[in-house]
């Protein structure tokens, strides 16, 4: 969703599944005026949701997006749906930021993970 070149960089974690992610893919248009701000405001927002579990991020320098959001079951996940302030966000989206986006939900069945010491 955002720039986080002054973050660490590293995945979220392995959880011990289930879990469900939302696979949030994107395509920006030009006008990106109000973007990063309601972008943070979600970011913020989502961590609130009892059940949310993490956000990893990826920019192709072609312009594809892509957001994962991670959360511990279904309940979360429809928390998050039904958000009246990110309700409010997609359809700005729509109207105004993406060109064209895809979301894929899925519940994860196998997870591991590894870190170099």
């Amino acid at each position: 969703m955002s720039d986080h070149s002054e973050a660490p960089v590293a995945p979220v974690e392995a959880y011990e599944p289930p879990y469900y992610v939302a696979v949030f893919t994107t395509v920006r248009t030009q006008d990106q005026s109000g973007y990063s701000e309601t972008n943070a405001r979600m970011e913020d927002l989502v961590k609130d949701v009892p059940g949310f579990l993490g956000m990893d991020h990826a920019q192709t320098p072609g312009g594809l997006g892509i957001t994962v959001g991670y959360f511990r079951d279904a309940d979360a996940l429809t928390e998050w749906r039904s958000n009246a302030e990110h309700r409010a966000a997609q359809k700005r989206g729509q109207a105004e930021w993406y060109q064209s986006y895809t979301l894929h939900v899925a519940k994860v069945e196998r997870s591991h993970g590894f870190r170099r010491a």
